[in-house]
Protein backbone atom coordinates (compact mmCIF):
# COMPACT_ATOMS: atom_id res chain seq x y z
CA UNK A 1 0.00 0.00 0.00
CA UNK A 2 1.25 3.42 -0.53
CA UNK A 3 2.81 4.88 2.51
CA UNK A 4 0.42 6.20 5.33
CA UNK A 5 2.10 9.89 6.30
CA UNK A 6 2.14 11.06 9.88
CA UNK A 7 -1.13 13.07 9.09
CA UNK A 8 -4.02 13.46 11.82
CA UNK A 9 -6.93 13.01 9.11
CA UNK A 10 -5.24 9.71 7.54
CA UNK A 11 -7.95 7.42 7.62
CA UNK A 12 -7.55 3.96 8.18
CA UNK A 13 -6.62 1.34 5.51
CA UNK A 14 -9.79 -0.88 3.79
CA UNK A 15 -9.20 -4.62 5.42
CA UNK A 16 -6.38 -6.64 4.56
CA UNK A 17 -8.40 -9.07 1.83
CA UNK A 18 -9.47 -5.96 0.01
CA UNK A 19 -8.11 -5.07 -3.69
CA UNK A 20 -5.39 -2.56 -4.93
CA UNK A 21 -7.66 -0.11 -6.13
CA UNK A 22 -10.78 -0.59 -4.61
CA UNK A 23 -13.91 2.00 -5.02
CA UNK A 24 -13.99 4.58 -1.99
CA UNK A 25 -17.11 2.89 -0.25
CA UNK A 26 -17.36 3.09 3.34
CA UNK A 27 -19.61 0.32 5.42
CA UNK A 28 -20.80 2.08 8.70
CA UNK A 29 -19.52 0.97 11.79
CA UNK A 30 -21.28 -2.47 12.66
CA UNK A 31 -22.00 -2.57 16.37
CA UNK A 32 -20.58 -5.50 18.65
CA UNK A 33 -22.14 -9.00 18.50
CA UNK A 34 -25.22 -9.45 20.86
CA UNK A 35 -25.30 -12.63 22.89
CA UNK A 36 -28.44 -14.56 21.97
CA UNK A 37 -29.28 -18.41 22.42
CA UNK A 38 -29.64 -20.56 19.69
CA UNK A 39 -32.76 -22.63 20.89
CA UNK A 40 -33.85 -23.27 24.70
CA UNK A 41 -31.82 -26.21 24.95
CA UNK A 42 -28.72 -24.49 24.33
CA UNK A 43 -25.77 -25.36 26.71
CA UNK A 44 -24.70 -22.39 29.07
CA UNK A 45 -21.64 -20.82 27.82
CA UNK A 46 -18.41 -21.30 28.69
CA UNK A 47 -16.26 -18.48 28.73
CA UNK A 48 -12.68 -18.69 28.66
CA UNK A 49 -10.19 -16.19 28.74
CA UNK A 50 -7.63 -15.60 26.45
CA UNK A 51 -4.00 -16.34 27.07
CA UNK A 52 -1.38 -13.88 27.59
CA UNK A 53 1.34 -13.77 24.74
CA UNK A 54 5.03 -15.27 25.99
CA UNK A 55 6.95 -13.26 28.19
CA UNK A 56 10.02 -14.07 25.82
CA UNK A 57 10.63 -13.95 21.87
CA UNK A 58 9.93 -17.46 21.26
CA UNK A 59 13.07 -19.90 19.27
CA UNK A 60 12.66 -20.45 15.75
CA UNK A 61 11.01 -23.62 14.86
CA UNK A 62 12.90 -26.10 12.75
CA UNK A 63 12.39 -25.30 8.89
CA UNK A 64 9.03 -28.32 7.43
CA UNK A 65 9.47 -26.48 4.16
CA UNK A 66 11.02 -26.89 0.96
CA UNK A 67 14.32 -24.48 0.62
CA UNK A 68 13.84 -22.14 -2.57
CA UNK A 69 15.96 -23.04 -5.63
CA UNK A 70 19.06 -20.11 -4.81
CA UNK A 71 22.48 -21.19 -3.54
CA UNK A 72 23.02 -21.95 0.22
CA UNK A 73 24.97 -19.14 0.81
CA UNK A 74 21.91 -16.91 -0.71
CA UNK A 75 19.71 -18.50 1.64
CA UNK A 76 21.43 -18.50 5.32
CA UNK A 77 19.54 -18.26 8.22
CA UNK A 78 20.64 -14.97 9.73
CA UNK A 79 19.51 -14.17 13.42
CA UNK A 80 17.09 -11.41 13.88
CA UNK A 81 19.13 -9.76 16.54
CA UNK A 82 21.77 -9.52 14.00
CA UNK A 83 19.96 -7.40 11.34
CA UNK A 84 17.82 -5.49 13.45
CA UNK A 85 19.51 -3.30 15.03
CA UNK A 86 21.40 -2.13 12.39
CA UNK A 87 18.32 -1.21 9.77
CA UNK A 88 17.88 1.82 8.70
CA UNK A 89 14.18 1.52 7.73
CA UNK A 90 12.92 5.08 6.75
CA UNK A 91 16.36 7.65 5.84
CA UNK A 92 16.52 10.01 7.80
CA UNK A 93 12.82 10.07 9.02
CA UNK A 94 13.30 7.04 11.15
CA UNK A 95 15.93 8.24 13.85
CA UNK A 96 17.77 10.72 13.85
CA UNK A 97 15.53 14.12 12.10
CA UNK A 98 12.52 13.09 14.61
CA UNK A 99 14.63 15.22 17.06
CA UNK A 100 15.81 17.62 14.65
CA UNK A 101 12.18 18.06 13.42
CA UNK A 102 11.04 19.05 16.77
CA UNK A 103 13.88 21.94 16.09
CA UNK A 104 12.96 23.13 12.85
CA UNK A 105 9.17 22.49 13.58
CA UNK A 106 9.34 25.85 16.15
CA UNK A 107 11.94 27.68 13.30
CA UNK A 108 10.12 27.06 10.69
CA UNK A 109 6.17 27.62 11.96
CA UNK A 110 4.05 29.80 9.48
CA UNK A 111 2.70 32.71 10.79
CA UNK A 112 -0.28 32.62 12.88
CA UNK A 113 -3.33 33.37 10.55
CA UNK A 114 -5.32 36.50 11.92
CA UNK A 115 -6.53 36.10 15.41
CA UNK A 116 -10.63 34.77 15.25
CA UNK A 117 -11.06 34.60 19.33
CA UNK A 118 -8.50 32.45 20.87
CA UNK A 119 -11.01 31.67 23.83
CA UNK A 120 -14.29 30.48 20.86
CA UNK A 121 -11.18 28.78 18.74
CA UNK A 122 -11.22 26.31 21.92
CA UNK A 123 -14.69 26.01 22.17
CA UNK A 124 -16.20 22.62 21.57
CA UNK A 125 -17.93 22.69 17.69
CA UNK A 126 -21.02 23.58 17.69
CA UNK A 127 -24.13 21.43 14.88
CA UNK A 128 -23.28 25.09 12.91
CA UNK A 129 -20.17 24.32 13.09
CA UNK A 130 -20.43 21.34 11.51
CA UNK A 131 -22.77 22.28 8.81
CA UNK A 132 -20.52 25.07 7.75
CA UNK A 133 -17.31 22.55 7.39
CA UNK A 134 -19.76 20.33 5.31
CA UNK A 135 -20.66 23.36 3.34
CA UNK A 136 -17.47 24.29 2.74
CA UNK A 137 -16.27 20.45 2.20
CA UNK A 138 -18.82 20.48 -0.99
CA UNK A 139 -17.37 23.19 -2.64
CA UNK A 140 -13.80 21.87 -2.38
CA UNK A 141 -14.56 18.40 -3.36
CA UNK A 142 -14.70 19.07 -6.98
CA UNK A 143 -11.29 20.49 -6.72
CA UNK A 144 -9.89 17.87 -4.23
CA UNK A 145 -6.77 17.15 -6.08
CA UNK A 146 -5.80 20.69 -6.14
CA UNK A 147 -6.33 21.43 -2.98
CA UNK A 148 -4.85 18.66 -1.44
CA UNK A 149 -1.47 18.75 -3.23
CA UNK A 150 -1.42 22.54 -2.34
CA UNK A 151 -2.28 21.43 1.30
CA UNK A 152 1.21 18.66 0.56
CA UNK A 153 3.35 21.92 -0.81
CA UNK A 154 2.84 24.04 2.27
CA UNK A 155 3.98 21.27 4.62
CA UNK A 156 6.56 20.58 2.49
CA UNK A 157 7.50 24.01 2.02
CA UNK A 158 7.33 24.96 5.51
CA UNK A 159 8.70 21.84 7.41
CA UNK A 160 11.20 19.77 4.72
CA UNK A 161 12.28 17.88 7.69
CA UNK A 162 9.10 16.00 7.33
CA UNK A 163 8.78 14.88 3.80
CA UNK A 164 11.38 11.58 4.93
CA UNK A 165 8.26 10.42 6.89
CA UNK A 166 5.95 10.18 3.66
CA UNK A 167 6.14 7.74 0.59
CA UNK A 168 8.48 8.61 -1.99
CA UNK A 169 5.18 8.47 -4.84
CA UNK A 170 2.56 10.96 -3.31
CA UNK A 171 -0.13 10.03 -6.21
CA UNK A 172 -2.56 8.12 -4.41
CA UNK A 173 -1.82 10.02 -0.65
CA UNK A 174 -3.35 13.07 -2.09
CA UNK A 175 -6.82 11.40 -2.32
CA UNK A 176 -6.72 9.92 1.02
CA UNK A 177 -6.93 13.46 2.98
CA UNK A 178 -9.81 14.51 1.31
CA UNK A 179 -11.84 11.23 2.09
CA UNK A 180 -9.90 11.39 5.44
CA UNK A 181 -11.83 15.03 5.96
CA UNK A 182 -15.36 13.76 4.57
CA UNK A 183 -15.13 10.56 6.92
CA UNK A 184 -14.67 13.06 10.23
CA UNK A 185 -17.07 15.49 9.37
CA UNK A 186 -20.05 12.79 8.17
CA UNK A 187 -18.41 10.97 11.84
CA UNK A 188 -19.87 14.50 13.60
CA UNK A 189 -23.21 13.12 14.09
CA UNK A 190 -22.00 9.92 16.35
CA UNK A 191 -19.50 11.38 18.99
CA UNK A 192 -18.76 7.91 20.55
CA UNK A 193 -17.80 6.43 16.88
CA UNK A 194 -16.01 9.52 15.66
CA UNK A 195 -13.92 9.39 19.22
CA UNK A 196 -13.25 5.61 18.17
CA UNK A 197 -11.70 6.24 14.70
CA UNK A 198 -9.76 8.88 15.76
CA UNK A 199 -8.56 6.97 18.68
CA UNK A 200 -7.54 4.24 15.99
CA UNK A 201 -5.92 6.20 14.21
CA UNK A 202 -4.03 8.39 16.97
CA UNK A 203 -2.62 4.71 17.91
CA UNK A 204 -2.17 3.83 14.51
CA UNK A 205 -0.05 7.01 13.08
CA UNK A 206 2.74 6.26 15.81
CA UNK A 207 4.24 3.83 13.32
CA UNK A 208 4.92 7.01 11.09
CA UNK A 209 6.82 8.70 13.34
CA UNK A 210 4.05 11.10 14.31
CA UNK A 211 4.80 13.55 16.74
CA UNK A 212 2.94 15.96 19.32
CA UNK A 213 4.72 18.68 17.77
CA UNK A 214 3.43 17.98 14.01
CA UNK A 215 0.00 18.71 14.87
CA UNK A 216 -0.26 22.60 15.26
CA UNK A 217 1.91 23.04 11.73
CA UNK A 218 -0.38 20.64 9.99
CA UNK A 219 -3.50 22.45 11.29
CA UNK A 220 -2.32 25.32 10.07
CA UNK A 221 -1.75 24.37 6.35
CA UNK A 222 -5.01 22.74 6.65
CA UNK A 223 -6.47 25.58 7.32
CA UNK A 224 -4.69 27.90 4.58
CA UNK A 225 -5.01 24.95 1.49
CA UNK A 226 -8.96 25.14 2.52
CA UNK A 227 -9.23 29.01 2.56
CA UNK A 228 -7.94 29.10 -0.55
CA UNK A 229 -10.39 26.88 -2.13
CA UNK A 230 -13.55 26.98 -0.52
CA UNK A 231 -13.70 30.06 -2.59
CA UNK A 232 -16.83 32.36 -1.08
CA UNK A 233 -18.07 29.60 1.34
CA UNK A 234 -14.54 30.65 3.17
CA UNK A 235 -15.64 33.60 6.18
CA UNK A 236 -14.59 33.87 9.36
CA UNK A 237 -17.14 31.68 10.95
CA UNK A 238 -15.95 29.08 8.50
CA UNK A 239 -12.47 28.94 9.22
CA UNK A 240 -13.81 29.05 13.39
CA UNK A 241 -15.56 25.76 12.63
CA UNK A 242 -12.30 24.35 11.38
CA UNK A 243 -10.20 25.39 13.89
CA UNK A 244 -12.66 23.88 16.62
CA UNK A 245 -13.36 20.85 14.67
CA UNK A 246 -9.15 20.50 13.98
CA UNK A 247 -8.49 20.76 17.53
CA UNK A 248 -11.22 18.61 18.67
CA UNK A 249 -9.94 16.19 16.77
CA UNK A 250 -5.91 16.32 17.24
CA UNK A 251 -6.59 16.51 21.41
CA UNK A 252 -8.26 12.78 20.53
CA UNK A 253 -5.51 11.87 18.22
CA UNK A 254 -2.98 12.27 20.41
CA UNK A 255 -4.73 11.43 23.43
CA UNK A 256 -4.48 8.34 22.11
CA UNK A 257 -1.23 8.33 20.68
CA UNK A 258 0.53 9.15 24.21
CA UNK A 259 -1.79 6.50 26.14
CA UNK A 260 -0.70 3.68 23.99
CA UNK A 261 3.12 5.04 24.17
CA UNK A 262 2.84 3.88 27.91
CA UNK A 263 2.19 0.13 27.18
CA UNK A 264 3.69 -0.32 23.87
CA UNK A 265 6.10 0.35 20.54
CA UNK A 266 5.13 1.83 17.78
CA UNK A 267 6.21 -1.04 16.04
CA UNK A 268 7.95 -4.58 16.03
CA UNK A 269 10.46 -5.59 13.91
CA UNK A 270 10.07 -9.33 12.65
CA UNK A 271 11.85 -12.01 10.82
CA UNK A 272 10.88 -13.93 8.35
CA UNK A 273 11.48 -17.66 9.23
CA UNK A 274 8.70 -19.68 6.52
CA UNK A 275 7.61 -18.37 3.33
CA UNK A 276 5.30 -20.75 1.55
CA UNK A 277 3.42 -20.61 -2.25
CA UNK A 278 0.38 -21.97 -2.29
CA UNK A 279 -0.15 -20.72 -6.08
CA UNK A 280 1.27 -18.33 -8.06
CA UNK A 281 0.52 -15.05 -6.49
CA UNK A 282 -0.51 -16.31 -3.08
CA UNK A 283 1.77 -17.13 -0.31
CA UNK A 284 2.11 -18.00 3.45
CA UNK A 285 4.42 -16.02 5.36
CA UNK A 286 5.33 -16.75 9.13
CA UNK A 287 7.16 -14.35 11.09
CA UNK A 288 8.40 -14.56 14.67
CA UNK A 289 8.04 -10.53 16.04
CA UNK A 290 11.09 -9.26 18.20
CA UNK A 291 9.44 -9.25 21.06
CA UNK A 292 6.28 -10.76 22.54
CA UNK A 293 3.00 -8.99 20.20
CA UNK A 294 -0.27 -9.14 21.61
CA UNK A 295 -3.42 -9.88 19.09
CA UNK A 296 -6.60 -11.39 18.67
CA UNK A 297 -7.89 -13.81 16.54
CA UNK A 298 -9.50 -12.02 13.15
CA UNK A 299 -7.21 -8.58 14.01
CA UNK A 300 -4.92 -7.64 11.54
CA UNK A 301 -1.52 -5.43 11.53
CA UNK A 302 0.24 -3.14 9.31
CA UNK A 303 3.43 -4.54 7.41
CA UNK A 304 6.09 -2.97 5.90
CA UNK A 305 8.69 -3.99 4.17
CA UNK A 306 12.61 -2.85 3.69
CA UNK A 307 12.38 -2.65 0.26
CA UNK A 308 9.67 0.19 0.52
CA UNK A 309 10.30 2.54 3.25
CA UNK A 310 6.92 4.01 4.45
CA UNK A 311 4.38 1.77 2.20
CA UNK A 312 2.49 0.14 4.33
CA UNK A 313 0.13 -3.07 3.80
CA UNK A 314 -2.62 -4.25 6.09
CA UNK A 315 -2.66 -8.25 7.01
CA UNK A 316 -4.90 -10.34 8.65
CA UNK A 317 -3.33 -12.51 10.94
CA UNK A 318 -4.07 -16.23 9.84
CA UNK A 319 -3.85 -17.93 12.76
CA UNK A 320 -4.68 -17.62 16.50
CA UNK A 321 -2.15 -17.00 19.26
CA UNK A 322 0.63 -19.26 19.35
CA UNK A 323 2.94 -21.10 22.37
CA UNK A 324 5.81 -20.28 19.83
CA UNK A 325 4.76 -16.49 19.60
CA UNK A 326 4.77 -17.23 15.51
CA UNK A 327 2.58 -15.30 13.19
CA UNK A 328 1.59 -16.40 10.11
CA UNK A 329 0.04 -13.99 7.15
CA UNK A 330 -1.66 -14.66 3.68
CA UNK A 331 -0.57 -12.46 1.45
CA UNK A 332 -1.81 -12.23 -2.46
CA UNK A 333 -0.01 -9.92 -5.06
CA UNK A 334 -2.50 -7.13 -6.51
CA UNK A 335 -1.46 -5.50 -9.65
CA UNK A 336 0.42 -2.44 -8.53
CA UNK A 337 0.83 -3.94 -4.98
CA UNK A 338 3.92 -2.73 -4.44
CA UNK A 339 3.98 -4.50 -0.19
CA UNK A 340 1.76 -7.57 -1.69
CA UNK A 341 4.29 -8.19 -4.50
CA UNK A 342 7.37 -7.91 -2.35
CA UNK A 343 5.73 -10.35 0.37
CA UNK A 344 5.25 -13.10 -2.40
CA UNK A 345 7.80 -12.94 -5.09
CA UNK A 346 11.01 -11.34 -2.93
CA UNK A 347 10.71 -12.25 0.35
CA UNK A 348 12.73 -15.20 2.31
CA UNK A 349 13.57 -16.25 5.22
CA UNK A 350 15.92 -14.01 6.96
CA UNK A 351 14.41 -10.97 5.79
CA UNK A 352 13.01 -8.30 8.46
CA UNK A 353 9.84 -6.49 8.34
CA UNK A 354 8.47 -3.82 10.59
CA UNK A 355 5.14 -4.66 12.18
CA UNK A 356 2.51 -2.09 13.48
CA UNK A 357 0.01 -2.79 16.21
CA UNK A 358 -2.95 -5.08 15.88
CA UNK A 359 -6.16 -3.72 15.07
CA UNK A 360 -9.52 -4.54 14.05
CA UNK A 361 -12.61 -5.91 16.07
CA UNK A 362 -13.63 -8.56 13.94
CA UNK A 363 -12.79 -11.23 16.89
CA UNK A 364 -14.73 -14.16 18.31
CA UNK A 365 -17.47 -13.45 20.67
CA UNK A 366 -16.62 -16.31 23.39
CA UNK A 367 -19.40 -14.96 25.63
CA UNK A 368 -22.40 -15.96 22.45
CA UNK A 369 -23.97 -19.19 22.66
CA UNK A 370 -25.39 -18.41 18.72
CA UNK A 371 -23.67 -20.57 16.30
CA UNK A 372 -21.27 -18.83 13.72
CA UNK A 373 -21.35 -18.35 10.28
CA UNK A 374 -18.48 -17.46 8.38
CA UNK A 375 -17.93 -16.27 4.81
CA UNK A 376 -14.44 -15.63 3.03
CA UNK A 377 -13.22 -14.93 -0.15
CA UNK A 378 -10.07 -15.23 -1.35
CA UNK A 379 -7.24 -14.31 1.44
CA UNK A 380 -10.08 -13.32 3.37
CA UNK A 381 -9.88 -17.05 4.80
CA UNK A 382 -7.44 -15.84 7.28
CA UNK A 383 -8.67 -14.28 9.53
CA UNK A 384 -11.28 -16.71 9.72
CA UNK A 385 -8.94 -19.71 9.99
CA UNK A 386 -7.61 -18.01 12.90
CA UNK A 387 -10.87 -17.70 14.27
CA UNK A 388 -11.62 -21.67 13.87
CA UNK A 389 -8.37 -22.27 15.49
CA UNK A 390 -9.63 -19.92 18.87
CA UNK A 391 -12.44 -21.60 19.34
CA UNK A 392 -11.04 -24.84 18.81
CA UNK A 393 -8.48 -24.25 21.51
CA UNK A 394 -10.53 -22.12 23.82
CA UNK A 395 -13.75 -23.65 24.06
CA UNK A 396 -16.78 -22.92 21.21
CA UNK A 397 -19.57 -23.41 24.30
CA UNK A 398 -21.40 -25.54 22.17
CA UNK A 399 -21.39 -23.57 18.90
CA UNK A 400 -21.29 -25.11 15.35
CA UNK A 401 -19.37 -23.30 12.73
CA UNK A 402 -19.91 -23.09 9.17
CA UNK A 403 -17.52 -21.86 6.94
CA UNK A 404 -18.51 -20.82 3.20
CA UNK A 405 -14.50 -20.41 1.40
CA UNK A 406 -15.07 -19.12 -1.99
CA UNK A 407 -12.79 -18.28 -5.02
CA UNK A 408 -12.93 -17.85 -8.73
CA UNK A 409 -11.38 -21.29 -9.30
CA UNK A 410 -10.97 -24.66 -7.39
CA UNK A 411 -6.97 -23.90 -8.09
CA UNK A 412 -7.67 -20.58 -5.89
CA UNK A 413 -8.86 -22.68 -2.53
CA UNK A 414 -5.14 -22.46 -1.66
CA UNK A 415 -6.27 -23.68 2.09
CA UNK A 416 -8.87 -26.07 1.41
CA UNK A 417 -7.06 -29.03 2.51
CA UNK A 418 -6.17 -27.58 5.78
CA UNK A 419 -9.72 -26.26 6.33
CA UNK A 420 -10.65 -29.66 5.79
CA UNK A 421 -8.52 -31.27 8.15
CA UNK A 422 -9.66 -28.82 11.08
CA UNK A 423 -13.02 -30.04 9.86
CA UNK A 424 -12.43 -33.82 10.48
CA UNK A 425 -10.72 -33.02 14.01
CA UNK A 426 -13.63 -30.86 15.15
CA UNK A 427 -17.34 -32.63 14.44
CA UNK A 428 -18.72 -28.83 14.89
CA UNK A 429 -16.81 -27.10 12.06
CA UNK A 430 -18.55 -27.36 8.84
CA UNK A 431 -16.65 -26.43 5.40
CA UNK A 432 -18.45 -25.52 2.04
CA UNK A 433 -15.88 -24.37 -0.71
CA UNK A 434 -17.83 -22.56 -3.31
CA UNK A 435 -16.17 -21.66 -6.94
CA UNK A 436 -17.80 -19.18 -8.66
CA UNK A 437 -15.96 -19.41 -12.15
CA UNK A 438 -15.54 -22.26 -14.84
CA UNK A 439 -13.00 -24.69 -14.98
CA UNK A 440 -13.31 -28.39 -11.99
CA UNK A 441 -14.48 -28.39 -8.87
CA UNK A 442 -14.95 -31.35 -7.67
CA UNK A 443 -16.87 -31.45 -4.43
CA UNK A 444 -17.45 -27.52 -4.46
CA UNK A 445 -20.89 -25.56 -4.53
CA UNK A 446 -21.15 -23.51 -7.79
CA UNK A 447 -21.69 -19.78 -7.68
CA UNK A 448 -21.10 -16.06 -6.47
CA UNK A 449 -20.04 -16.74 -2.73
CA UNK A 450 -23.47 -14.43 -1.30
CA UNK A 451 -25.83 -15.94 -3.54
CA UNK A 452 -24.44 -19.56 -2.53
CA UNK A 453 -24.89 -18.67 1.33
CA UNK A 454 -28.46 -17.24 0.65
CA UNK A 455 -29.54 -20.65 -1.23
CA UNK A 456 -29.59 -22.28 2.07
CA UNK A 457 -32.50 -20.18 3.07
CA UNK A 458 -32.73 -18.40 7.12
CA UNK A 459 -29.07 -17.99 9.02
CA UNK A 460 -31.88 -16.40 11.88
CA UNK A 461 -30.14 -16.46 15.10
CA UNK A 462 -26.67 -16.84 13.82
CA UNK A 463 -23.50 -14.74 14.31
CA UNK A 464 -22.00 -13.84 11.44
CA UNK A 465 -18.43 -12.98 10.39
CA UNK A 466 -17.54 -11.60 6.65
CA UNK A 467 -13.90 -10.93 5.08
CA UNK A 468 -12.44 -10.68 1.33
CA UNK A 469 -12.80 -8.28 -1.32
CA UNK A 470 -14.98 -5.50 -0.58
CA UNK A 471 -18.11 -5.87 -3.32
CA UNK A 472 -18.40 -9.35 -1.91
CA UNK A 473 -18.56 -8.29 1.66
CA UNK A 474 -20.96 -5.57 0.61
CA UNK A 475 -23.29 -8.00 -0.90
CA UNK A 476 -22.60 -10.57 1.69
CA UNK A 477 -24.74 -8.28 4.66
CA UNK A 478 -27.15 -7.43 2.53
CA UNK A 479 -27.74 -10.98 2.13
CA UNK A 480 -27.29 -12.28 5.41
CA UNK A 481 -30.04 -9.08 6.37
CA UNK A 482 -32.68 -10.50 4.03
CA UNK A 483 -31.88 -14.70 5.55
CA UNK A 484 -32.85 -13.33 9.26
CA UNK A 485 -29.47 -12.14 10.61
CA UNK A 486 -29.64 -9.30 12.90
CA UNK A 487 -27.38 -6.54 12.05
CA UNK A 488 -25.55 -6.15 15.66
CA UNK A 489 -24.75 -10.38 14.75
CA UNK A 490 -22.96 -9.35 11.64
CA UNK A 491 -19.02 -8.70 12.27
CA UNK A 492 -16.28 -7.10 9.17
CA UNK A 493 -13.64 -4.72 9.04
CA UNK A 494 -14.72 -2.68 5.62
CA UNK A 495 -14.19 0.83 7.73
CA UNK A 496 -11.59 2.37 5.49
CA UNK A 497 -10.74 3.88 1.97
CA UNK A 498 -8.57 2.39 -0.64
CA UNK A 499 -6.83 -0.71 -0.36
CA UNK A 500 -3.39 -1.35 0.45
CA UNK A 501 -1.00 -2.69 -2.08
Amino acid sequence: MPGRPPMPLDPPDLPPHAPADAPTTVLPPVPDLVAGPVCPAAPEPVRQAIPDPPAQPPAVPAPSFPEPAAPAAARAFRPLLTDAPGLNWSGPGDGWSHEWAMQTIAEHRPAPAPAVGVTAAEQPPTARDIELIRDSLAVVEPVADRATAHFYALIFLHHPEVRALFPAAMDVQRDRLFRALLAAARGADDPAALRAYLSALGRGHRRYGTLTGHYGPVGECLVQALARYAGSRWDAATELAWRRVYRLVSSIMIEAAEEAARTSPPWWHGEVVRHERRTRDVAVITVRPDQPYPFRAGQYASLETPWWPRVWRHLSFASAPRPDGLLTFHVKAVQAGWVSNALVHRAAPGDVLRLGPAAGTMTVDHGSPADLLCLGGGTGIAPIRAMVEELAEYGRAGRAVEVFYGARRAGELYDLDGLRELARRHPWLTVRPVVSGTGPAEGALTGELPEVVGGFGSWTGRDAVLSGPPAMVRRGVGVLLRCGVSPERIRHDLVGDLAAG
